[in-house]
């Protein structure tokens, strides 16, 4: 099969920066009816059910390829869809879903990172060092701020609770981008969403109170547009991209997502962002652009 063209990298890139910048105030909304493994559960539920669909009508069998396929399937659960998840359902009923979709925004940040001492060609340059270290900067800022503005002493500990969700993703993006190579998109998300599904519904059934569960109509529509745009859609598209782009560039979603985050937090959620939160906001987000940039190479004239 052909590689991919600059233009449908782009574009890809850009729809999964389009829904997953909307997913922020989506898990929001969800909260509003659903405790919040609950919310995981039914998301990966109804996810696992699409992609199932998708891999018998395409014909993609659900086997893995091979030991590594296995074994990254059972990591991309446990790290992705359990961990990360769970603690971002967990902590915005508490952080703003601006705030937090700027706190995950480390994530490009870590990859670069991890990346640089796991995968031989993607070693940090000057550059990203520099949009790294903003990136963090930015992060510094934020929690320099006067908590009792944004919420107090519990958005404060969620808000740091909420910087392992991206730390756990990272380590599962860069062991596939280092061992996943040949492993088919659809079958690796479907099985692994099926693990988290089973797992996080076990955790919610231990932890949560079945009748904490409310089915209005708009936590619903948050749920299946979580599970089918920005689950089932966006999660094999995010793979393909890592087959055929540098895991720090497909990191760059994380320069996109806060931004529409944080403008739909504020325009429909009445969310609020002082001073000081909107500047380590815009210092991650162009710390992330920084790192995340690729100079264009001159054509030999």
């Amino acid at each position: 099969m052909d590689k991919p063209g600059p233009a449908l990298k782009a574009a890809t890139l850009a729809l999964l920066v389009a829904i997953w910048g909307t997913t922020w105030a989506a898990v929001s909304v969800s909260l509003r009816g659903f405790p919040p493994f609950t919310g995981v559960a039914l998301r990966f539920i109804v996810a696992a059910v699409f992609l199932v669909v998708i891999a018998r009508a395409t014909g993609t069998p659900l086997a893995a390829v091979n030991n590594r396929d296995r074994w990254l399937r059972v990591v991309h659960a446990l790290l992705t869809f359990c961990l990360s998840y769970g603690i971002v359902f967990w902590t915005e009923q508490w952080v703003p879903s601006g705030l937090a979709a700027v706190l995950f925004a480390t994530f490009p940040l870590i990859v670069a990172v991890m990346a640089h001492f796991a995968l031989p060609g993607e070693r940090m340059s000057a550059r990203v060092m520099v949009g790294t270290g903003l990136g963090f900067a930015g992060i510094a800022a934020i929690f320099a701020e006067d908590f009792d503005l944004l919420g107090g002493r519990k958005v404060m500990v969620a808000a740091l609770v909420l910087l392992v969700s991206p730390f756990v993703a990272a380590i599962s993006t860069v062991a596939y981008k280092k061992w996943g190579q040949g492993i088919r998109p659809v079958a690796f998300n479907a099985v692994a969403i099926i693990y988290g599904a089973i797992i996080m519904g076990v955790v919610a059934g231990i932890t949560e109170e079945r009748g904490s569960v409310v089915f209005d109509r708009w936590p619903v529509v948050a749920i299946l547009y979580m599970a089918v745009a920005g689950t089932a859609i966006t999660f094999p598209l995010y793979f393909w991209l890592l087959e055929h782009m540098p895991a720090r560039q497909v990191a760059l979603i994380g320069y996109g997502t806060p931004v529409v985050a944080v403008f739909l937090g504020i325009l429909f959620l009445d969310e609020t962002m002082t001073v000081r939160t909107l500047i380590g906001s815009a210092m991650v987000v162009t710390g992330v652009a920084v790192a995340s940039h690729t100079p264009r190479r001159r054509s030999p004239v």
